[in-house]
């Protein structure tokens, strides 16, 4: 298998095709991004944030964001279960995302790229309704301990819209999937023992599962200076302090996105488009009442 840092960034025409195959999301979901100028703009670093339900809604729009932005492609540590089926580990390869081990990320950190963990992993990605946005880190301090060994500072963000999508019809451990666990165990094998690889079946738009039309709110906070553990990257409480302080960082992002959300007029598409159709009637009928002249003229002076 090649190393992680032999990797190099699709040719420029796929980058554009990409891209514009993004478009219609990005019409879908309006995203928005604060913080971005607190990303780095080559590394060390590691960016650390939430998981959303199903893991892969929002993510491309914030790797894609970054390389618009900053023109660096970050690398995303994924779940061991991507690279388990042909064809889409082919795809995630070809983004920039590796397979999840200490190993694979230490040498991304040595090789001076920027990386980003969630360390709630896929217990993030299935969780069930009654644990939306609650951060799932317990027990999680290998993102923290890489992060100190490299001495580079953590960058936390925060995700808020994909919960919203979706309504779960099913939860991950429900026992009417027991028949899906089972295959799933057949499957996978060792690793089908997880009891995190099912997702839960929801809803979106309607019965389909089409997501609801969302905007996506996404935030970066400022980079958290790993230094001061230095040398205590063994020290299991020392790396406690450090995942609680990012997780703490996370976790404020969130609130802060989530309350923009719940006062953003300008949600969902309808709202957005009745907002847009109100301003052009305002605009054509201040030209009617003006003669069709400008209000004012400036004139230089």
């Amino acid at each position: 298998m090649a190393s992680p840092i032999d990797w190099t960034p699709p040719p420029e025409h796929l980058i554009r095709a990409a891209d514009m195959a993004l478009e219609p999301w990005r019409a879908w979901t309006s995203p928005v991004f604060h913080g971005l100028e607190n990303v780095p703009r080559r590394g060390p670093a590691l960016l650390s944030g939430n998981h959303t339900v199903y893991g892969i809604v929002d993510a491309p729009l914030i790797f894609f964001e970054i390389h618009r932005r900053h023109g660096v492609w970050v690398r995303s540590m994924a779940d061991h279960l991507h690279w388990q089926l042909p064809g889409w580990r082919s795809l995630m390869t070809m983004g920039g995302s590796v397979d999840g081990t200490r190993a694979n990320c230490r040498a991304l950190l040595r090789a001076g790229q920027i990386v980003v963990v969630f360390p709630g992993g896929a217990r993030e990605a299935t969780r069930a309704r009654h644990d939306r946005y609650r951060l799932q880190w317990d027990g999680r301090l290998g993102f923290a301990r890489l992060a100190v060994e490299a001495g580079c500072p953590i960058v936390p963000f925060g995700s808020v819209g994909v919960e919203e999508m979706f309504t779960p019809l099913l939860e991950s451990d429900s026992r009417l999937l027991a028949p899906a666990r089972a295959l799933g165990r057949v499957v996978m094998g060792e690793r089908g023992k997880r009891d995190d690889l099912l997702p839960p079946v929801s809803r979106g738009l309607g019965l389909t599962p089409i997501p609801r039309p969302e905007r996506l709110y996404f935030g970066f906070g400022e980079p958290i200076d790993t230094t001061p553990w230095a040398g205590h990257a063994d020290d299991d409480a020392a790396m406690s302090e450090v995942r609680d302080l990012v997780r703490k960082s996370v976790q404020d992002i969130i609130d802060v996105l989530r309350a923009e959300q719940a006062a953003d007029p300008l949600r969902t598409p309808l709202r957005r488009l009745a907002h847009g159709a109100g301003e052009h009637v305002g605009r054509t009928v201040g030209r009617l009442l003006r003669g069709g002249q400008p209000a004012f003229r400036w004139n230089g002076r």
